[in-house]
């Protein structure tokens, strides 16, 4: 080995030395900063304690001041110290040890070599605390910079009393890219529900703008809180419009992280009007409509937002087309059911019997709209008869089962209240929760959990438009800005031929029999009703005769209910039961094969 590469390995070994006593150095002094952070106050704490015990016993004759003196000695001997003065005092016992056991080298030699030492030490922390503080590249504006001093302990605890929050104390404030952190320590009157309901309190501390959006939530150890001022965000300064090529929900505003919502999950998307339910829903119907093995069906009462997908959805805009497309969509969801395999839970979307996504904007609208729609039908003797028919339970059906069937419902509302705009049946259903600004923290219970407000769900408090939460059980109650995906970029986006049912489908599955379905006409049934029509859905749609009490499971409906549409039926003609007791349309010999 020639004296170059002697040289650069040895070179290579130092510089690998030196970045890993570089890390090593800047975590064991965060490590120590934290505690100090941590266990100051209770130093403060115990040296209270040692005066007042002193007062009550100055000659020290009884144990409650012995106490007192064990308590701030032991208070003392857990607060570390800082990393520059460990450094020091280890390199100052190094060096007595080593003027101790080594008296062959000269005091002048071992003078310059601890002053050399000495020096280095210095010099190495000096450059790891500058470079520790320039690695965020952070510098606060001038009112980052006037929070933060006001955040400090000091003057925090000179003017706490005079704000009704005596009993806290704060702990080093944090820069970060979503704004400043900073731990508040609380005493035994204090808890971090209390101190949010005190959060008036602080902003009048601090000097902070109302519109400064501030969270108060629980700390990770006991007695503490964590306060967060939303000064910036981690979007700040990223475009935000829609285009294929950034097809995400949004960007989280404290991780900078892209932020998507897959297929296959029952949606709540629920804000105040004006809140941005529309453009936030925008990228996502796009994922629902993209792709061969994907179909759309959009509900919209308002006729607003469906026409501009019309040209690559089926859209519903009156009450009759919302029963119509909501019985179709019944009906495929049961046909699936019942050839569905045995042992495979979820139906494999086809291009032919894709995975479809079912999107009611403004809920509110359709249960009141779509709820009571007459219909008028002709009964066997040639007379009309008028009948309400309702598209709700198809659509709670839907809710409950659908997810098997990979037939996925979507909820849109700007009433966020249980039986207002949300379904008492659909509600429980929801698997991701997305709310935008609402109006009342009740509203934002309801969407985004009841312990929402205690663990900082706080869509009441939101910035409009285009700022969602988003609940799916593993996020945390960061701010998503959504992007924008304008109306003509959905206008011209290609052409798709919308999903329909076809009226006599050929449904073939390994291992299940070829089965036409022949619907029944308003002449042929009996009864009109809801829970006639869903019991006949399921009788027919099913591959052999089924039995009564699996009709319970299929249409979702209670024992009553099914047992009043067995009877109608079968009096009525439309249904026949077998010997064994299982039901079979009048109409099987004619419609299923072998």
């Amino acid at each position: 080995m020639s004296h170059g590469q002697v040289w650069r390995t040895h070179r290579q070994y130092a510089a690998t030395a030196a970045r890993w006593t570089a890390d090593h150095w800047r975590k064991e002094s965060e490590r120590r900063r934290a505690l100090r952070a941590e266990r100051k106050p209770l130093v403060r704490d115990a040296r209270r304690a040692l005066a007042t015990a002193r007062a009550i016993d100055p000659e020290g004759v009884t144990p409650i001041r012995h106490r007192a003196e064990r308590e701030l000695r032991t208070a003392k001997r857990r607060v570390p110290d800082p990393m520059w003065l460990f450094a020091t005092k280890t390199a100052t016992a190094l060096g007595v040890a080593g003027y101790v056991w080594l008296p062959q080298v000269s005091a002048r030699a071992w003078i310059w070599s601890a002053v050399a030492v000495v020096a280095a030490v210095t010099a190495l922390s000096v450059w790891i605390a500058v470079r520790e503080r320039d690695t965020t590249g952070l510098k606060p504006t001038a009112e980052e910079s006037a929070l933060l001093k006001r955040l400090q302990p000091q003057h925090w605890k000179e003017h706490a009393e005079q704000r009704g929050l005596a009993g806290t104390l704060t702990g080093r404030p944090k820069l970060t890219e979503a704004g400043i952190v900073c731990a508040v320590r609380l005493d035994g009157t204090w808890t971090a529900t209390k101190l949010r309901g005190a959060e008036d309190h602080v902003r009048a501390l601090l000097g902070a703008r109302t519109s400064l959006r501030m969270q108060i939530k629980a700390g990770k150890q006991g007695g503490w809180a964590e306060l967060t001022l939303r000064t910036r965000s981690a979007a700040d300064g990223d475009d935000l419009t829609w285009t294929p090529e950034r097809r995400s929900l949004g960007i989280d505003t404290v991780t900078g992280e892209q932020v998507t919502v897959p297929l296959g999950e029952r949606l709540l998307i629920a804000g105040r009007s004006g809140a941005g339910k529309s453009v936030a829903s925008r990228p996502l119907l796009f994922d629902a409509s993209e792709g061969e093995t994907n179909a759309l069906v959009i509900i919209d009462l308002k006729r607003v937002e469906g026409r501009l997908w019309d040209h690559r959805a089926r859209v519903a805009s009156t009450p009759h087309e919302v029963i119509d497309v909501t019985d179709e969509l019944e009906t495929e969801m049961l046909e699936r059911l019942s050839i569905l395999p045995k042992g495979q839970d979820t139906w494999t979307p086809t291009p032919d019997r894709p995975r479809i996504t079912v999107v009611v904007d403004e809920g509110a609208e359709v249960m009141t709209a779509a709820d009571k729609v007459p219909y008028d039908t002709e009964t066997g003797d040639g007379k009309t008869r008028t009948a309400t028919r309702s598209a709700l339970p198809a659509l709670e059906s839907i809710a409950r089962m659908g997810r098997a069937a990979c037939i996925d419902l979507w909820w849109m509302t700007q009433k966020p209240t249980i039986g207002d705009g949300i379904p008492k049946q659909i509600a429980p259903q929801i698997g991701v929760s997305i709310c935008l600004a609402v109006r009342t923290p009740a509203e934002a219970r309801v969407v985004l959990g009841e312990d929402a407000q205690a663990k900082g769900w706080n869509a009441d408090e939101l910035p409009v438009p285009g700022v969602a939460l988003i609940r799916d059980g593993k996020r945390k109650p960061d701010p998503v800005k959504v992007r924008y995906m304008d109306k003509a970029v959905v206008i011209a986006l290609p052409d798709r031929e919308p999903w329909a049912r076809t009226a006599t489908p050929m449904v073939e599955a390994a291992g299940a029999p070829t089965l036409t379905l022949v619907k029944a006409t308003a002449s042929d049934e009996p009864a009109t009703d809801n829970a006639t029509a869903r019991v006949l859905k399921a009788i027919e749609t099913a591959t052999e005769p089924v039995a009564q009490k699996d009709l319970v499971t299929l249409t979702g409906l209670s024992k009553g209910a099914v047992s009043k549409a067995v009877k109608a039926l079968t009096t009525g003609g439309t249904v026949v039961r077998s010997q064994d007791g299982r039901l079979t349309t009048t109409r099987g010999d004619e419609s299923a094969a072998a």
